[in-house]
């Protein structure tokens, strides 16, 4: 039996490892760089550059961590999870490569946005990947851990970033990184198998033209998937994949061009908006946060020199605490509602009361954290760490509860219509289209806070900025209101559509 649980313990924990261990790389080459901004004069002295230019550096990172899934999504889609992870990962080597050898502004620049390019899948296939390899009721809890890694990542990054600059040098702080994502890339090349198949049922003897349509089509399975797929009253088997074989590639399917439009007909589900919304205000919030943060340590009258990264500890524990929070709610009241009101029938609305206590902690976090940013002294460094917490709590829900709801909403719209042996191929494009304009937009709104919050604060205070971007998370997390109400006349409503896009 133990020898069974070590075997089972590797199977599970390596393809959800290097995903989680993906996420936690790209963003914290995204977080480390902040800390070290207070050197600057002293290791370029000849090229000056002001602390809004130098948060540039973390906006353009930002920017193009979310806006290069537009291309990485559907190529994903089209020639599988494996090969993407492997591009994505060999550039973010390479461009951190880039980083550490880069003599001038402009040239880092340009290094930090080919990084973000290369960070960018962790933050839409891997996900995408875990969603194809566990089960509704085991989904929360697997992007719950990939969730804490994907938080920890900028958190830790801030937290030792200061460490190593005034340690070691500036240079260290991209060969640390070069480790991370050389190790990161093995990792996807020996330990994350393709997820993303299609096998073809046998249609001999068929009767029911609902399944001769599925058996045309195809199915996705997971790659740890069943032995047997049914296709109307027939049972097919299917031999279990070797180690070998699930890393694999898979032959190009359909139309790339198809698959580059597909993304942007996902904002005609309400849900996708709703959950871009709360995701953009909440990682613009950290990341202006873990821009800004820094800098306020290390001015009078903290002066906190090489220990400014430790305003992330307050973010640190609030994403354990939340980690907490949704492992122990994510899938639990899923299961319970469908099993207790429907017979076992999950409703994708049932995950969103979840969301309701945690974004209104984050919304009061960033005014806290305003508030006492504008005032500075005494143990006012206190209030910033609580605010800081209270915003990581509230964004360890959005990927374990509205990521879920999203590729849930997909399944529903798709199990009034059809045969439920569709719902894995149904879910998959779609769900992963779906991150990809919940990242886009994610990215442009942290690009902006980012891009202005420097000047911002520095002519105007903390206390406004920080004050009107509560007031816009606030308005963010009242729209899952009237999601939790009528999301499903609304997934109902479009369900149709959703059918004629699949080309059911």
């Amino acid at each position: 039996m133990g020898r069974l649980k070590f075997w089972w313990s590797i199977r599970w924990g390596c393809p959800l490892g290097g995903p989680g261990w993906y996420a936690f790389t790209a963003n914290y080459t995204s977080g480390i760089i902040a800390p070290a901004f207070q050197l600057w004069p002293m290791i370029f002295p000849k090229d000056p550059r002001s602390l809004s230019q130098l948060s540039i550096l973390i906006a353009i990172h930002i920017l193009f961590l979310g806006a290069a899934n537009i291309w990485w999504v559907p190529m994903s889609n089209w020639m599988g999870r494996r090969p993407v992870l492997i591009l994505a990962t060999t550039l973010l080597t390479f461009s951190t490569l880039w980083c550490a050898l880069a003599t001038s502004y402009d040239s880092l620049l340009a290094a930090r946005a080919f990084q973000g390019i290369g960070g960018a899948a962790a933050d839409t296939v891997a996900p995408a990947l875990i969603g194809d390899m566990f089960p509704i009721h085991q989904r929360g809890r697997a992007m719950a851990v990939y969730t804490i890694m994907l938080v920890v990542g900028p958190l830790a990054g801030g937290i030792s970033g200061g460490y190593i600059v005034f340690e070691q040098g500036w240079k260290m702080i991209f060969w640390v990184c070069l480790a991370l994502s050389a190790a990161c890339l093995v990792g996807v090349i020996f330990f994350v198998p393709e997820t993303l198949y299609t096998r073809s049922a046998p249609i001999e003897g068929v009767t029911n033209p609902e399944a001769e349509k599925n058996a045309q089509f195809g199915n996705n399975e997971h790659v740890e998937d069943k032995q047997s797929v049914s296709v109307g009253e027939q049972q097919t088997s299917y031999s279990s994949f070797t180690y070998v074989q699930s890393l694999g590639f898979i032959k190009p399917r359909g139309s790339l061009l198809r698959q580059f439009i597909q993304p942007w007909k996902t904002l005609a589900f309400p849900g996708t908006w709703v959950v871009m919304l709360h995701y953009a205000g909440l990682v613009g919030g950290i990341v202006t946060i873990s821009t800004i943060g820094p800098q306020l340590m290390a001015s009078p009258p903290y002066l906190w020199k090489a220990n400014a990264g430790l305003i992330n500890i307050g973010a640190v524990i609030g994403g354990v605490i939340g980690y907490i929070y949704t492992f122990m709610l994510a899938d639990g009241r899923l299961v319970k509602k469908a099993s207790r009101t429907r017979n076992g029938v999950a409703e994708s609305e049932d995950r969103l009361p979840t969301l309701f206590f945690p974004l209104f902690l984050a919304t009061g976090g960033l005014l806290v954290f305003g508030f006492c940013a504008k005032n500075p002294g005494g143990h006012a460094w206190v209030g910033l760490q609580v605010g800081y917490g209270m915003l990581t709590f509230g964004l360890m829900q959005v990927p374990s509860v509205g990521f879920n709801y999203v590729s849930l909403q997909t399944i529903i719209n798709l199990v009034i219509y059809i045969n439920p042996s569709w719902l894995i191929d149904s879910y998959h494009s779609l769900a992963a289209d779906c991150f990809t304009m919940v990242t886009i937009l994610r990215s442009i709104i942290a690009f902006a806070w980012t891009f202005f919050v420097a000047d911002w604060v520095h002519q105007k205070g903390a206390a406004e900025p920080f004050g009107i971007f509560g007031l816009l998370m606030g308005l963010f997390s009242l729209l899952t209101v009237p999601l939790w109400m009528f999301g499903k006349r609304m997934r109902i409503a479009t369900a149709e559509q959703v059918l004629r896009w699949q080309g059911y």
